[in-house]
């Protein structure tokens, strides 16, 4: 057979334009190149947003906590400036800022609700943290020495119907001793702004005061709960602040913000891994759509292979015209896939919020998912796995068919034909 080298490549690509006289091929084909893509694009882009979701909780979180912190033994750290001075200068550390820290409950009224008292210094925080990203008018600023002011979660003051300017009770735990009992103890405090970070857990449960105002308030004199320490890396903020603790000596609580949210970075994962497993079942499904296609098109085109081969075509010729079929179903499918997938990642947000107007539901409620809007984060890494195993799986699935299709003899299939 003298023909250029390629023939059998031409052949493959000819046999995917379906005959006007056989649809049912093409059609079969065109369900299969269909269900990579669709698998591939969910794929791609169900694990972007679980990546954004990660990404947008994780810079959310450390905008609010500090990467690390150290509080002194039974909740009081005396000799804090002592500790910040020993450790300030350590390898690694980029600012250091005390706290006072508690539970308590806040009064409106007739409204009341649970609350996490935090007491910063305004200069010393804005070193550890971005909250201030998150705050309502001059932020931090509004928070004076002896001002008694406060900033409360935008959802928490919803909750307890209030406004700048207004007033709230303080209350805690820890009570004043009078000739009537023990009374708790409560301070009145103006409403000084908002904090709105669009994650629930501090919307609805967080509130800001002046570190002296706490230290009155708790009765603390000099002293804190703990400092919180800003590392160059977030990553290794754990490993960090134990050395430090262990450097230090004494009695210390240590924490980190991986420690104190990290079961919500866990699920993520565990899900992540889930969702792979089993979005990679259903574009192994789709690719094994490939095997009955060609089973089917070497079934037809049993008389063209016996005519070929009758004409020099070698059995590793049928190969590669069958694998060529199959292997271009399984590109064309899994380019489909990557791109439509890159397309609604890009577009997540805008999607999301089309379906929740034209449904009238919520899809995301930050109630539930710690945010209020559907973030998307595209890893090339990923996309290049999904797709690599995308395109493993369709060209397995032509090995069989075109493994047939080599071991037709000429002789057989041209007598059933006749």
């Amino acid at each position: 057979m003298n023909s250029p080298a390629g023939w059998p490549v031409w052949i493959g690509l000819r046999y995917l334009r379906a005959r006007r006289d056989n649809r049912f091929v093409g059609f079969i084909s065109g369900i299969a190149m269909t269900g990579i893509a669709l698998g591939v694009m969910t794929l791609i882009a169900v694990l972007s947003v679980m990546n954004g979701f990660e990404r947008d909780l994780q810079r959310r979180i450390l905008d609010i906590v500090s990467h690390a912190t150290l509080e002194g033994d039974g909740g009081r750290l005396d000799d804090w400036q002592e500790v910040t001075r020993r450790t300030v200068d350590q390898p690694g550390v980029v600012a250091i800022a005390p706290f006072i820290e508690g539970r308590g409950m806040l009064v409106a009224g007739e409204r009341s609700a649970a609350v996490e008292l935090r007491a910063v210094v305004p200069a010393e925080e804005r070193r550890v943290t971005a909250i201030e990203r998150h705050l309502s008018g001059r932020g931090l600023d509004e928070l004076k020495p002896g001002g008694w002011r406060i900033l409360l979660g935008r959802g928490l003051a919803e909750k307890l119907a209030v406004k700048a300017g207004d007033a709230v009770q303080v209350v805690i735990a820890q009570g004043n001793v009078t000739p009537a009992g023990v009374t708790p103890r409560m301070r009145r405090f103006t409403v000084a702004g908002f904090i709105d970070v669009g994650m629930y857990e501090f919307d609805q449960g967080l509130a800001l005061m002046h570190l002296d105002d706490a230290r009155r308030l708790y009765r603390m004199g000099d002293a804190v709960t703990g400092l919180r320490f800003t590392f160059d890396d977030p990553e290794i903020a754990a490993r960090r602040i134990r050395e430090l603790a262990e450097g230090l000596g004494g009695r210390y609580f240590i924490s980190d913000w991986s420690r104190r949210h990290g079961n919500f970075f866990r699920s993520i994962q565990v899900t992540k891994s889930i969702m792979f497993v089993v979005l990679l079942l259903v574009v192994a499904v789709a690719a094994f759509n490939i095997i009955s296609t060609l089973v089917m098109v070497v079934k037809e085109k049993r008389a063209d292979i016996a005519i070929l081969r009758t004409q020099g075509g070698s059995p590793r010729d049928m190969l590669t015209i069958f694998l060529t079929q199959g292997s271009i179903i399984g590109v064309v499918g899994t380019a489909a896939g990557v791109a439509l997938g890159l397309l609604i990642a890009a577009n997540v947000t805008t999607i999301v919020a089309g379906l929740e107007r034209v449904l009238g539901i919520t899809l995301v409620d930050p109630r539930v998912y710690f945010i209020s809007e559907l973030p998307a984060d595209v890893r090339s890494g990923e996309v290049l796995l999904i797709a690599g195993l995308a395109l493993a799986l369709g060209v397995l699935a032509t090995i069989y068919p075109a493994w047939r299709a080599a071991k037709t003899q000429p002789a057989e299939a041209l007598r059933q034909e006749v």
